[in-house]
Parts: structure tokens; sequence; C-alpha cells
């Protein structure tokens, strides 16, 4: 899969990178924990849905996919930190 960043350039997709910034919007929250493994279980699921609607996805949706799997998940501190981080 592909994703169409900011500045317009396509390259491929890459699961370690949601996985480190979920994990980097969690250091900033209390009383929530995403380990590792929990950041790149998160990251596949992402992955997943969003192969599941087109070859080409925008930073824009994967941010979007992130913040509700995040909000599904019980991690809505994590959630926000993301969100916020990501602006």
């Amino acid at each position: 899969m592909k994703i169409t960043k900011r500045n317009g350039v396509v390259s491929l997709y890459d699961d370690a990178k949601v996985a480190k910034s979920i994990l980097r919007a969690n250091a900033d929250t209390e009383g929530e924990i995403v380990n590792p493994a929990i950041a790149e279980a998160l990251a596949d699921e992402v992955f997943s849905r969003l192969t599941s609607r087109h070859q080409i996805i925008t930073t824009a949706e994967v941010r979007a996919c992130v913040y509700a799997l995040l909000q599904e998940a019980g991690l809505p501190l994590t959630a926000e930190s993301y969100q916020a981080f990501k602006k």
C-alpha cells in the first residue's frame, strides 16, 4: 500500500511509523499504558482497515483511522495526544 504525504509525495506505507507515533502520543499521557507490542497490533489494525479501502491512502486518512482506533481501544487520552501531536 502507498501513502500520499502532505507534500504530495507518494511513498510506501510504513506500519513502524504508525506504531512509533502511537507510542510517542502515549508517552505524553498518564494512566494509559501502551507497550510496543500493543502499538504494533494497533498499527497492524490501521493497515488492515485502510487496505480494504484503497491502494493509495492519505496521511489524513491514517490520522483519522488511528484516532478512531485508539478511541475504540479504550485509550482516549492517547487518542487526544495523538490528535494534538499530528496537527
